[in-house]
C-alpha cells in the first residue's frame, strides 16, 4: 500500500488531458443537475447527508462538520474503496498496466470530498488525480466556450423538410456538425419529445454542447453546420452568446414540396400512440385555433395522419417564416426529390460561395 502520499492536483486543462476514469464524488442531486460528460457518480454523501453537513458547518463550525462527515462516511469506506477499484479496472480493460493509469476525481470546489476519496484511492494504489477548483472550474470553462467566435452555417427549412437527416448526411461527409436536437433529446416542437429519452438539464445540455464545440475547434478549422432553432429545445435553452451568433450566421434554407414534408412527418410521428399525438396537438391549441385543433384531433383519431399534418404545419410554417425574417443572409436551395446524401451534396456546392 502506498499510504498517505502527495495528492496530484491538476488545473482543468491538464486534468482534461489526463487519462483515466472520471469520477464525480458529489451527491446524486448535484450530479443530476450537471457533470462532466462521461463521469461516473460515486457520492461520498447522500443528498440528505450533504445537507446536514452543510448546516452543521454554517451553524456550528468546520470541526463539527468534519466529525459529522466522518460519522456518515465511516460505514461506507469498504464499499467506496471497492467501487473505486472496480471503476479503475473497468476503465482500463486491455490496457498496459505498466503505464500506471490514474483515476480522476472531482467534487464541487476541489475540497474535502474529493480529497477524502483520493486518500482512499491512494491506499488502493489507484494513482488518483484531483481537479483544481473542482466542478466549479469546469463550469467556468463551459460558459467561456460560448463566448468564442464560431464560423457557423445554419441549416434552415420548414417543418418536415428533413433538416436533421441533412445534418447527419453532412457529418457522414466529414463536415463539422452540431446536432442541437440530439444533444437536447428534443426536436424543438410540441411533438419534439415523443419517443426520445428524458432531456438533460439545461446545465448538462450546456456541458455537452461546450464539449462538442471544443472538439470541433480543435480539429481542422472549417465552418460548423448547425440547425436553425428557437432559443428553447423543450427544457433546454441554447446559451445566449451562441444563439446570437446563430442568428447572425448565413441561413441555408432547404425547401421541399408540401407532400414530401407531410410524408416525412408521418414517417417520424406516425409510430406514436394517437393519445400522445392528440395531447401534443392540444398543447398548441391556442395558437393553432379551435377549428384547426378540432379538425387535426379528429383526423388523428381516424388515423388520417397526413390530413392532421396539413392542419398543423400551417402554424409551424408561420412561426418559421416569422423567425426567418431577420436572417442576415438567406440562401434558398430546393432539394425536392433528393435523398439526404444528394441534398447534402447540393448544399455543399452552395457553401463554397459564402
Amino acid at each position: 500500500m502506498s499510504g498517505l502520499g502527495i495528492q496530484s492536483i491538476f488545473p482543468l486543462n491538464e486534468f482534461r488531458r489526463a487519462s483515466g476514469p472520471l469520477v464525480d464524488v458529489r451527491s446524486p442531486s448535484e450530479f443530476s443537475q450537471g457533470h462532466f460528460p462521461g463521469a461516473i457518480n460515486l457520492p461520498l454523501f447522500s443528498d440528505e447527508e450533504r445537507k446536514e453537513v452543510g448546516k452543521t458547518y454554517k451553524r456550528i463550525g468546520r470541526e463539527k462538520a468534519i466529525l459529522l462527515g466522518l460519522r456518515y462516511t465511516g460505514p461506507k469506506i469498504e464499499k467506496l474503496a471497492n467501487s473505486l477499484i472496480k471503476i479503475s479496472k473497468e476503465g482500463y480493460v486491455g490496457s498496459n498496466k505498466k503505464l500506471n493509469p490514474s483515476i480522476r476525481l472531482y467534487c464541487w470546489r476541489g475540497g474535502m470530498r474529493s480529497s477524502s476519496l483520493a486518500w482512499l484511492a491512494e491506499l488502493a494504489d489507484l494513482n488518483p488525480i484531483l481537479l483544481e477548483g473542482g466542478y466549479k472550474s469546469y463550469r467556468r470553462w463551459v460558459l467561456a466556450q460560448f463566448e468564442k467566435e464560431f464560423l457557423l452555417r445554419v441549416v434552415g427549412g420548414r417543418t418536415g423538410s428533413g433538416k436533421t437527416e441533412l445534418l447527419i448526411a453532412l457529418a457522414e461527409k466529414k463536415e463539422a456538425v452540431i446536432d442541437l436536437e440530439d444533444l437536447a433529446n428534443h426536436r424543438g416542437s410540441s411533438f419534439g419529445g415523443l419517443g426520445l429519452p428524458n432531456q438533460p438539464t439545461s446545465e448538462q445540455f450546456e456541458n455537452l454542447l461546450a464539449e462538442e464545440l471544443h472538439g470541433l475547434l480543435n480539429k481542422q478549422p472549417k465552418p460548423i453546420w448547425i440547425e436553425d432553432e428557437s432559443a428553447n429545445l423543450g427544457l433546454c435553452r441554447i446559451p445566449h452568446s451562441l444563439f446570437v451568433q446563430i442568428k447572425k450566421a448565413p441561413v441555408f434554407e432547404i425547401t421541399r414540396s408540401e407532400n414530401e414534408r407531410i410524408e416525412n412527418l408521418v414517417k417520424v410521428y406516425g409510430q406514436y400512440e394517437k393519445k400522445l399525438l392528440e395531447e401534443s396537438t392540444e398543447r398548441i391549441s391556442r395558437r393553432l385555433g379551435p377549428q384547426r385543433t378540432k379538425k387535426a384531433k379528429e383526423e388523428i383519431a381516424k388515423g388520417n395522419l397526413a390530413n392532421a399534418c396539413k392542419e398543423i404545419i400551417s402554424y409551424y410554417d408561420r412561426c418559421y417564416d416569422h423567425q426567418l425574417e431577420n436572417a442576415t443572409t438567406r440562401i434558398c436551395i430546393d432539394v425536392s426529390g433528393l435523398n439526404p446524401s444528394n441534398a447534402a451534396d447540393k448544399l455543399l456546392l452552395q457553401k463554397f460561395k459564402w
